[in-house]
């Protein structure tokens, strides 16, 4: 089957299989966001003399048909046909015949595809957004009802002073509130448009590219039709950077979880159900939910520099290599996504553990908290570290287990209101509400 771009001769099938690789395989994941580009592309092209209405009513409708297609999972990338653009074109020309033929007009497959992938960026974006929002909602409600069971908080892996889960949970919402900032910037960074920009220096055609933003949602134009290509790639890498960021903070939050876990810390505990056993040793309960996850987000930190290793050192213009970022980023998300919706899972089923620091291994906890009783007395602080130090050295320390800590974000005043705030601020700039209404009314 000849290929869109394919004049008379055919390509040796050895260099199509190398150049094409995986790339129809991850394209079937951009279908819809295809149909939407093309539903946009086409209703500007009428407006613009370059299309007739009754041409226009053709193509509209069959891509909205085809658009339910994909929606009920009944389309595929033929055998021999090279990407979902192709497809697409394909399946119009065979159904409505000459009209099919007329909706290329005005792009290249590289703004294309540049649309079709900051169209499935923005919507997995907006994904992961979700995800994050459904496990920092929990992991405020779990650091509300646990804000006064203490455990030891540490220091190079050494006993260090005291802290609570009700920290513990909080920090890792508001960790997730600061990595949303990252994401929003990756999202204003996809949600403009390159459609128009051809393959990167425009068309004599008098394109409405404003009227294609609006009409698929999109917050701005990538005005400059040369910087709108050389955003394949920058867009991949700080979305990759904004990735990195909310797998960094569930590697950490898996690896304290296998910690406390273990019997040597017993800090929490799961349903046996949540945790596997090993052949030989009938004891065992391991954390293999959280060690999975910490594997994959760490691999996922290394996403960015995957990226850049890709894109490093290209001149402007489209490369062939820039659709091998479709195998980092697109696995990417799914991992990522389900990586969140585990820790959600798993920490629904938490049970925490109290009278934690009744074990004497802790009593070295309250040392701080000695010292500080001492100054409050009106000793001098050095003076308050010495006696307290030599306590311990002689083994006469036997500290006042209680502890009363109120300043912001401390174990007696936590400060999640305003973490929830500052979380409900970023949530706010998304603006998902725009895209939805706009995806909605071209396939309608």
């Amino acid at each position: 089957m000849s290929k869109l771009w394919q004049k008379t001769t055919n390509v040796n099938e050895l260099v199509e299989n190398f150049t094409v690789g995986r790339d129809r395989e991850f394209d079937r994941q951009m279908a819809a966001f295809d149909v939407l580009g093309s539903l946009a592309h086409t209703k500007m092209l009428q407006t613009i003399g370059l299309m007739g209405e009754d041409d226009l009513a053709l193509v509209q409708a069959e891509l909205k048909s085809i658009y339910r297609e994909i929606q009920d999972n009944d389309f595929e990338i033929e055998q021999g046909v090279e990407d979902v653009h192709s497809q697409v074109e394909l399946l119009l020309t065979r159904r409505i015949g000459e009209a099919g033929k007329k909706i290329h007009s005005g792009r290249s497959r590289n703004d294309q595809v540049l649309v079709d992938l900051k169209l499935f960026f923005r919507s997995e974006l907006q994904q992961v957004v979700e995800e994050v929002e459904q496990l920092f909602n929990l992991l405020i409600t779990l650091s509300n009802k646990h804000k006064d069971v203490l455990l030891p908080g540490y220091t190079h892996l050494q006993v260090a002073m005291p802290s609570s889960f009700g920290l513990w949970f909080g920090a890792y919402a508001e960790s997730l509130a600061d990595d949303l900032e990252l994401v929003l910037a990756a999202y204003k960074i996809t949600n403009k448009n390159p459609l128009g920009s051809a393959a990167g220096y425009g068309s004599s055609f008098p394109l409405n590219r404003t009227l294609t933003t609006q009409l698929l949602g999109f917050d701005a134009l990538n005005y400059n039709v040369v910087y709108a290509q050389m955003g394949r790639g920058k867009t991949e890498r700080i979305i990759a950077q904004a990735l990195s960021a909310v797998a960094a903070t569930l590697a950490r939050m898996a690896m304290d979880q296998t910690l406390y876990l273990s019997q040597n810390f017993a800090f929490v505990s799961y349903p046996e159900n949540l945790t596997t056993g090993s052949s030989i040793m009938p004891h065992k309960k391991n954390p293999d939910v959280w060690e999975i996850m910490r594997g994959k987000c760490n691999r996922l930190q290394a996403l960015p520099n995957d990226v850049a290793m890709m894109t490093t050192n290209l001149p402007s213009g489209y490369h062939r290599e820039m659709q091998l970022l479709k195998e980092l980023l697109f696995p990417a998300f799914a991992e990522l996504k389900s990586c969140l919706h585990m820790a959600n899972f798993m920490l629904q089923h938490i049970e925490v553990k109290s009278n934690i620091l009744d074990d004497a291994r802790y009593a070295y906890l309250f040392s701080v908290e000695e010292v500080n009783r001492q100054v409050l007395n009106g000793v001098p602080f050095r003076d308050a570290y010495k006696q307290v130090g030599l306590a311990i050295e002689q083994g006469n320390f036997n500290p006042d287990k209680a502890i009363s800590h109120t300043h912001e974000g401390s174990i007696g005043n936590l400060g999640n209101p305003q973490i929830e705030a500052a979380m409900q601020a970023v949530l706010a700039q998304f603006k998902f509400e725009k895209t939805a209404s706009a995806v909605e009314q071209l396939v309608m």
